[in-house]
């Protein structure tokens, strides 16, 4: 066993700590999945690449645009333009590919075991990959949903059928009037994605919180594994510090981390910590299970 609290981030000991790894998933009772945007970018979603410079050359020419992430910040001058950009943006990010071998690997790896996962991607794709969508917490909405632009009422509305109507529609960046979106009594729509006090956590997402928080009670005092996927410091507070809490304070929790440019830890008393900082793909060819 490793040191408690001990950090490699050089390839030195790879292949020990991969034999590490493989003991703690096959004796862990419980495994709860944390992942942030760094294991879709290690997926294959890169949001500022090639595949966002083909699909979008029409926007990086009028616009400007340099990356999804930054461009979904645009204030467009119509609702055409708007919603032109979020046709693309939701079908390039959510419904342009299936499931990516990555979360398939991954779900490979946890299936026997009872698992949980909380994440911050709204993407899909563990929801794609065949995770239990019981088990899939997305605190910070998906891609797939309209709510109502006042938050109000809290009701969610699945996007698909918009998008494949829109995306044919658009010219010059913009689609037609009668295009643009709104809740079934005619009131404007925004993304179901975490922005301000308007995000809406319907029914379904308190229902998930709960068996999050459920997930947590009855797996705080067995042999509960932590596996932290890409997770920075954009939003820490929902997966990055309570993670690194958890295995301070539970009595047999395991904390691994893999990420490539974030592995510090930011707390004292993390009893048993490992991180891996090489390819998560890599990892995940080794036949952990």
């Amino acid at each position: 066993m490793f040191s408690s609290t001990k950090t490699v981030t050089s390839t030195s000991g790879y292949l020990e700590r991969i034999k590490w790894l493989k003991e703690q998933i096959s004796s862990a009772d419980y495994i709860l999945i944390g992942a942030g945007s760094g294991l879709s970018a290690a997926a294959g979603l890169n949001y500022a690449g090639k595949d966002f410079r083909w699909e979008f050359r029409e926007w990086i020419d009028h616009y400007g645009f340099t990356d999804l992430y930054s461009s979904s910040f645009y204030s467009f001058e119509t609702e055409e333009e708007r919603w032109a950009y979020w046709a693309k943006h939701i079908w390039f990010s959510r419904y342009r590919t299936g499931a990516l071998p990555l979360y398939k690997e991954l779900l490979k790896m946890v299936s026997d075991k009872d698992y949980f996962v909380i994440t911050t991607n709204v993407d899909g794709q563990f929801e794609k990959a065949g995770f239990d969508t019981q088990r899939i917490f997305a605190t910070q909405g998906d891609y797939c949903y309209f709510q109502p632009a006042s938050g109000y009422p809290k009701k969610l509305y699945y996007n698909r059928e918009w998008v494949e109507r829109a995306l044919p529609a658009i010219n010059d960046c913009r689609i037609p009037t009668e295009l643009i979106p709104h809740t079934p009594d005619g009131q404007p729509v925004s993304m179901n994605l975490r922005s301000d006090n308007t995000f809406v956590e319907d029914a379904h997402w308190h229902e998930q919180a709960q068996h999050y928080s459920d997930f947590i009670s009855k797996a705080h005092d067995k042999r509960l594994l932590l596996l932290e996927f890409g997770v920075g410091f954009n939003t820490p507070v929902i997966i990055r510090f309570p993670f690194e809490q958890m295995a301070a304070q539970f009595p047999d929790t395991t904390l691994v981390r893999f990420n490539r440019d974030y592995p510090e830890l930011s707390i004292q008393g993390v009893k048993s910590y490992m991180v891996f900082t090489e390819d998560v793909n890599r990892i995940m060819s080794s036949k952990l299970t």
